[in-house]
Order: structure tokens, then C-alpha cells, then sequence
């Protein structure tokens, strides 16, 4: 007997099921996998988000009926994958998401470093954007489907109408990325967002494949006749006689590349075997066409990337680029706990009605036949016994027990590796923990998940708050001046529940000994969770009621040693003016 080849890859987890196995990967559960015009390297992917899918929605049992195995109909699924993916996006996110630019918490200082205020400008229009926007909505739709499937998509684009970025979410299969042939390419020149549109005979819809298509490529240089006028009105330049151009945000230097989109469809039935969603003929595309008139055939976007940001859900593989989904590591154990909940569910319904032997019973018999009528356990009933008589009943309590227990063990497994933890997951029992450092210590490798996951995503966040301030300099919108891309970022909430008053108690402590400056103490107010919205203004408030409560404390006194002491001037004397009351004497 040979050896068999084994598959290893960024989906191996799933080599266990039958559709990951087949000569095209989920063609035979999933009928829209079975299309020519989705390339042969991708299917193993797609397949993979479609069985993830059927887990989360309880439909796994109806995946397994579909590969033969009819038992699997009756197979009891309570929600546990989907649960997984609700707790771990919920600590992902945190409470609360912030976009927060480098250096705007200095722009309120007495002597504020360069750009601060400009970054504080910025910042609050980028925090006016994410609410039009609806940033966090769609940053949950986005970041589900990523620690569902492992991966998730955003993409942006300039809105005339509404003068701002938007932002959308996209099912991760639909993206199909094209990558350059050199080495440690960090993004992809071509990217492709297709799918099926399917038919309608009722309004004499055929079945169609829908491709966008974003590309890097030299700008294209204008005609002859009016070549020089249009460049003019473009602003484009010419460098050593190629066009070019110079961005807003890089106004000193000229570039020659540009971003060109595509938006165009195609009949099934006008496509032939080899011609995937990478090679569709031009020649047999349909170009859509905005509302406005512009036909979506290589309009140039006049920016120089691709508004398409690839998330995923872990930090990939060397050389590969794809995340891997939170359910990855424990499906075999929620294959396991579903069928030991449907023996369970067997199991209870023997014990509350059970198997029950009589011997030396007068059984009732049907007067038709002479054969004896079926005896049902039910209350009230009563059979009448000899002498010999017996009755046994089959107790199983014992082995609904057991399955109960096993049930709790699996749980606590799958918590396990999945490294949320059973704390994570709200199944530990509280008198297990003795103290906080306890349970500080039990909520470790939950710590670490969270810190993993939101790595991956810090500079694919960083890279929407840097594209969405180019889009806003392209369109030449109010308050976004031409000139460098300012660092902003999304800052999450705390992922766990915070001691607020051992926080507050500590900054408390720090500050009035001297330890902590006021603006570390409002920050770490933030992060325990505190209403401060913005740090710096937070800390402008502090600092004017200390003032003010200065102020009227000399006024009440005629003694200017706590406003002395509030400005650091020490014995130098300042002169507060004393208002004047009713009944003074004019002094």
C-alpha cells in the first residue's frame, strides 16, 4: 500500500471534511463553487468560507447529510460556533473604538509642539467622518466576517455627492487579488471583486459574473490634439517626456503612476473553460456606467493606490497573506459536542419516559386479531400482575450524567484552544477563583488572543485612516489642505472588565504625590473606561476649575499661595484683583 499525499496549507484544519477533498474543493455541496470562472488556486478558499458559514448558521448537520451522511440531519446544534465568533469579536473590539491622530493631545499645551494643532484639526474631522460614516457599524460587519472566515475587505471611494470617502464591507469571496512577480511585494497591483449574478427568467435576466477591477498603471498620456490642454486642466506634468503628476499629498515630487477602475460584466454564457475572473475577455464585457454618465472602463481615479484594504483575522504565514478563522482549531471538538448533545438529547428523552420490562402481566388484546395491544407509559396508567408478576425499568440517569459531563469537559476544551478561555466564555465558575491575580492569570491567554488579533489589524487600520485622507485631498474637499499624510490610527477599548476604583484610587495617589503628570492620569482614566472623550480638553477643564477654585480661594482669604503654587511661580507674588462685595468700604 503507497503513501497517500497530504495537503498542507492555509486550510489543511479541513482536510477532515469530505467538500475539501474533491476534485474541485466544495463543488459538490456548493453548486456556485462548480463555476469555470473561478480559478482552480482560489477554490480551496471559498470552500473554506462556505463551510465556516454553514457552522455559524447551525447548518453543519445539513452539510454532512449532503456529503451521505443522513444520520447528521438529526444532529442537535445550539449555537456554540456562532457563540465563539460573538465573544471573540466582542473582545476584539472592545468597548468603545477611537480614531486618534499622532500628537493632537499636545495641541492645547501652553506651548504646543509643532503640527500638534494641525493634527488635533484633523483628527476631529476624522472622528466627524467615522460618524457620518458609520465607522463602527461597519467595522462590526467587517470584523465578524474576518474572525468568522479569517478574513474581511474594506473599500473606499470618493463620493461626489456627499463630498467624503465611503466605506464598505465585502464578503472576503469576492476578493481576488493579483500580485506582482517580485519578492516581499507588500500590496497587489490588480485586485478583483467578482461575483455571480444569477438568472431571471422572469425578467429575461441571464446568468452574469460582475467584475471590479482597481490597477496600478503609468498614467496614460493625453491625445495629441488637445494633449496639452487637457494636461493643463488635470494639472499633469510631463517628466522626461512620460505624463505625471503630483498628489496632494506629495506635492514635491512628481509621479507617473495612477489607479484605474474597471467596472464591467459578462454572460456565462459567452465564457469558456480556462477564461477565470484574472483573464476574462475584454472583448466580450458589458462596461456598467455611473450615474452621472461616466463609463466604467480604466477611469482613472487620480490617486496612486487601491482603495481595497484586505483584513485578516491572524497574523499569515510567511509568504502567504491569508488570515485563519477563531473556529479553526476546535471544529472537530464542536463536530464532538454536537453529537454528544444529540446522544444527550436521546439519552433524557429514555430517562423522562422509560423502557419498561413486566413480566406476569394480563396485557389487553385487540378482539380483531387476539394480538396484544402496545402498552404505553403514561401517568395514571394500570396493569394488573400475577402473582409472578414483575415490572423493571431501565434506568438511564448514569449515562445521561456521563454525557452531561462530557459535554462540560468538550466546552472547557474547545475554550482551551481556542485560547478564549472558559472565563473568556462567562462558563467558569466563580468559587474556583480565589482572588483577582487568579482570574487575571486564567484570563491570560485570552490577553494574548486579543493582543495577536489586534496586532494583524493596527496597520491595515492605520493604512483606511491614511487612504481616507488622501481621498478627501483628492476631492479638494473644505479643511484637507494638499501636504504630508498625517499618522492616524483606530485605538480600541479595553477588551476586559477594569477594577474603575482601584484606577481611580491609583491615579489619584500618583498625581497628588507627584508621580503622574495630569495628562497620564486622564489617559489612564480613559483606558480604565471612564466618559473623557478627548484627553487633552479634559485636561484644559481640570486645569481652569483648579484656577477658578485658586482664584476664589485668594479672594476669600487675600492669600495668593495656591494660586502661586498652581502656576509653579513659588514665593513670586501675583496680584489677584478682589472683587468687589456689597458692603465694602470701596478698599
Amino acid at each position: 500500500m503507497g503513501l497517500r499525499s497530504i495537503l498542507i496549507d492555509g486550510w489543511s484544519w479541513l482536510n477532515y471534511k469530505a467538500p475539501m477533498n474533491t476534485r474541485r474543493p466544495g463543488s459538490g455541496v456548493f453548486p456556485e463553487l462548480a463555476a469555470t470562472w473561478l480559478p482552480e488556486e482560489d477554490l480551496r478558499r471559498l470552500a473554506a468560507y462556505k463551510l465556516l458559514a454553514a457552522y455559524d448558521s447551525n447548518q453543519a448537520g445539513q452539510l454532512a447529510a449532503a456529503t451521505g451522511d443522513d444520520a447528521a440531519l438529526e444532529r442537535r446544534e445550539l449555537g456554540d460556533a456562532s457563540k465563539l465568533v460573538e465573544v471573540a469579536l466582542g473582545y476584539l473590539l472592545g468597548s468603545e473604538q477611537h480614531v486618534v491622530v499622532v500628537g493632537a493631545e499636545h495641541a492645547d499645551d501652553e506651548n504646543p509642539p509643532e503640527g500638534a494643532v494641525e493634527a488635533a484639526a484633523a483628527q476631529g474631522r476624522l472622528r466627524q467622518w467615522a460618524e457620518d460614516e458609520l465607522l463602527p457599524l461597519r467595522m462590526q460587519q467587517t470584523e465578524r466576517t474576518a474572525v468568522l472566515s479569517g478574513d474581511g475587505v474594506y473599500v473606499l471611494a470618493w463620493d461626489a455627492a456627499k463630498a467624503r470617502p465611503t466605506v464598505r464591507s465585502y464578503d472576503p469571496g469576492f476578493y481576488f487579488p493579483e500580485w506582482p512577480d517580485e519578492p516581499d511585494t507588500e500590496f497587489p497591483n490588480r485586485v478583483h471583486l467578482a461575483w455571480e449574478i444569477p438568472e431571471n427568467p422572469a425578467r429575461g435576466v441571464k446568468a452574469k459574473v460582475r467584475r471590479i477591477t482597481w490597477e496600478i498603471g503609468g498614467i496614460e498620456p493625453a491625445g495629441e490634439e488637445d494633449g496639452s490642454a487637457l494636461r493643463a486642466a488635470l494639472g499633469d506634468e510631463l517628466d522626461a517626456g512620460r505624463p505625471a503628476r503630483r498628489y496632494p499629498w506629495e506635492p514635491e515630487r512628481l509621479s507617473e503612476v495612477t489607479c484605474y477602475l474597471t467596472d464591467a460584466e459578462w454572460q456565462l454564457d459567452d465564457l469558456r473553460r480556462g477564461e477565470t475572473v484574472y483573464n476574462l475577455p475584454i472583448g466580450k464585457a458589458r462596461y456598467r456606467t455611473r450615474p452621472d454618465g461616466v463609463v466604467l472602463d480604466r477611469l482613472d481615479l487620480r490617486i496612486d493606490f487601491i482603495p481595497v484594504i484586505h483584513l485578516s483575522n491572524t497574523i499569515p504565514h510567511s509568504g502567504d497573506q491569508w488570515g485563519q478563522s477563531i473556529l479553526a482549531k476546535v471544529l472537530q471538538g464542536l463536530d464532538e459536542l454536537a453529537a454528544t448533545d444529540s446522544d444527550g438529547s436521546s439519552a433524557s428523552a429514555v430517562t423522562g419516559t422509560p423502557i419498561i420490562g413486566l413480566a406476569g402481566a394480563q396485557l389487553p388484546r385487540d378482539r380483531a386479531t387476539g394480538q396484544p395491544i402496545p402498552v404505553e407509559v403514561r401517568a395514571g396508567a394500570v396493569w394488573q400482575l400475577g402473582e409472578s408478576g414483575r415490572m423493571d425499568a431501565l434506568d438511564t440517569s448514569p449515562q445521561l450524567a456521563e454525557l452531561r459531563a462530557r459535554s462540560d469537559h468538550l466546552m472547557d476544551r474547545i475554550a482551551s484552544a481556542s485560547r478564549i478561555t472558559a472565563a473568556g466564555l462567562g462558563t467558569l465558575d466563580p468559587s474556583s477563583v480565589p482572588s483577582g491575580y487568579t482570574l487575571q492569570l486564567a484570563l491570560g491567554p485570552l490577553d494574548s488572543l486579543v493582543s495577536s488579533m489586534r496586532l494583524a489589524r493596527a496597520h491595515k487600520y492605520r493604512l483606511l485612516m491614511k487612504m481616507t485622507q488622501r481621498l478627501f485631498q483628492a476631492g479638494q474637499a473644505d479643511g484637507w489642505p494638499a501636504g504630508e499624510t498625517l499618522s492616524a490610527r483606530i485605538v480600541w477599548g479595553p477588551h476586559t472588565p477594569t477594577d474603575r476604583a482601584g484606577v481611580l484610587d491609583e491615579v489619584v495617589k500618583g498625581y497628588t504625590n507627584g508621580v503622574l503628570s495630569l495628562e497620564t492620569a486622564v489617559r489612564m482614566l480613559m483606558d480604565a473606561g471612564y466618559p473623557v472623550e478627548d484627553a487633552s480638553e479634559e485636561v484644559g477643564r481640570i486645569q481652569a476649575r483648579a484656577f477658578e477654585a485658586a482664584a476664589r480661594l485668594a479672594d476669600a482669604t487675600g492669600d495668593n499661595t495656591a494660586v502661586r503654587h498652581f502656576l509653579g511661580l513659588g514665593e513670586v507674588s501675583v496680584e489677584i484683583p478682589r472683587v468687589p462685595r456689597p458692603g465694602d468700604s470701596g478698599r
